[in-house]
């Protein structure tokens, strides 16, 4: 069997392993149900059907991000973009749209031109209006939403702008998940502010050249699993597109989201024994777990090693403190051997006893109560949460606990901590 049959004979494999989402089998079947009856015309049998699709996939799916597409240079963007989307542009790895549309306060929105691969979809545009455009106000009459085409449905994930001296002219990028290579129109869909505050959804159609889109560099699957102190994180592949890289995974941590936001950042990408710069994360949950991905700068054209390394993850400590509550003031409690804690006050308002303290940012103290004579009191909330900057560039994290008792205390209690801690695991990714 030669390389092109056993290609046919895979993509035949997978097709027929795919289920339609249930949100599209749903939307079919109601639009089959209400349908006019027609008379029944003879078609093609359906194995000719997957034949001709199990070809299109194999020779134009495979291909259709290997073409180097050089265009035109995208004007006026150079002041909001930088580094490896300014190189892109330079380069003209991009498809001009040059679409426009008036909004409904008369300011012009033109969709200057796209980026695209497999990872996203970058949108160029512009708003002008001689009689003035304002960052905040305009950006009210265009709240772009998500883009729709051909087995698309790609939502905003991000974007910046900018706004020229004149006040007349904001120049802005906007980034989408990846579209389908099958797509030639893509739509966005916008919702733009009207009389009497209220939103209407516009919409505004444009070609799309997918065999403009540009090639994928490394793509790669993993199957590595790292343990942690509440649970485990499993790495599934890696994707190296000219714009960015992107690892995708699962996880299983029972206090994931318990320290500040950065719980994957602490996960670094080694290339050449230098950290990729990384872009951003997200983590999603569904029915089957909690998903994630972080998205890293682009990979350097020599690539001779690369790594992913688990710098820091979220982890637990028992700790099991007893704090004295007698004196409060300057003097720190170390519940770690990086970590302190200090009590700032302690005093009793008609809401109950509150307790003021200082943590470093990434420490979330777990078990939390405290103990007079007769009994202990578990924590009730916690507010008017602040964080400083100290000389040396360590962050700390001021808070006030609420407990809900009158009596004055004489210990506070601490089971334990959800914090940050070091890891250093590390994963070889084979580049050859």
């Amino acid at each position: 069997m030669n390389s092109i049959e056993q290609q046919l004979v895979d993509e035949k494999q997978r097709m027929d392993s795919l289920k339609a989402p249930e949100e599209l089998e749903m939307r079919l079947r109601n639009a089959l149900n209400t349908a006019t009856p027609k008379r029944t015309k003879r078609i093609t049998p359906m194995w000719k059907v997957v034949a001709i699709a199990i070809i299109f996939m194999v020779i134009v799916g495979n291909n259709y991000n290997a073409f180097a597409y050089y265009g035109k240079k995208l004007l006026g963007f150079d002041e909001i973009i930088n580094g490896t989307l300014k190189e892109l542009n330079e380069a003209g790895m991009g498809q001009i749209v040059d679409e426009t549309t008036t909004l409904a306060n008369g300011t012009m929105l033109t969709i200057n031109g796209l980026m695209s691969d497999v990872n996203q979809l970058i949108m160029y545009y512009t708003l002008s209006n001689p009689d003035g455009v304002e960052e905040d106000s305009d950006i009210e009459h265009f709240r772009p939403s998500n883009i729709s085409g051909f087995l698309t449905n790609s939502f905003m994930e991000s974007g910046t702008s900018i706004v020229n001296e004149d006040h007349t002219e904001i120049k802005g990028t906007m980034f989408f998940e990846p579209v389908s290579p099958f797509a030639k129109n893509l739509t966005l869909h916008f919702w733009q502010e009207i009389e009497n505050n209220q939103m209407k959804e516009d919409v505004i159609t444009f070609d799309y050249h997918p065999d403009e889109a540009m090639q994928t560099g490394i793509k790669k699957t993993i199957k590595d699993t790292f343990k942690v102190d509440r649970g485990s994180i499993r790495f599934h592949s890696i994707t190296a597109t000219p714009t960015m890289t992107v690892v995708k995974g699962s996880l299983n941590v029972e206090n994931f989201d318990r320290v500040n936001g950065g719980e994957l950042y602490g996960i670094e990408l080694i290339a050449n024994g230098t950290p990729i710069e990384i872009l951003g994360s997200s983590a999603s949950s569904s029915l089957s777990g909690k998903k994630f991905d972080i998205r890293y700068d682009t990979l350097p054209e020599q690539l001779d090693t690369l790594e992913l390394v688990m710098k820091e993850f979220v982890g637990y400590k028992k700790l099991e403190e007893k704090l004295s509550l007698a004196s409060v003031g300057d003097k720190p409690f170390s519940i770690d051997d990086t970590r302190k804690l200090w009590v700032k006050d302690v005093y009793t308002t008609s809401q109950g006893v509150e307790i003021t303290i200082v943590t470093d940012e990434d420490v979330m103290l777990d078990g939390v109560s405290i103990q007079t004579e007769n009994k202990n009191t578990v924590l009730n909330t916690t507010r008017n949460q602040i964080y400083t900057k100290q000389e040396d560039g360590r962050q700390l994290k001021e808070r006030t606990l609420l407990f809900d008792t009158m009596i004055e205390p004489e210990y506070l209690l601490v089971e334990g901590m959800h914090y940050m801690k070091t890891y250093n695991q590390i994963i070889e990714i084979p580049v050859d």
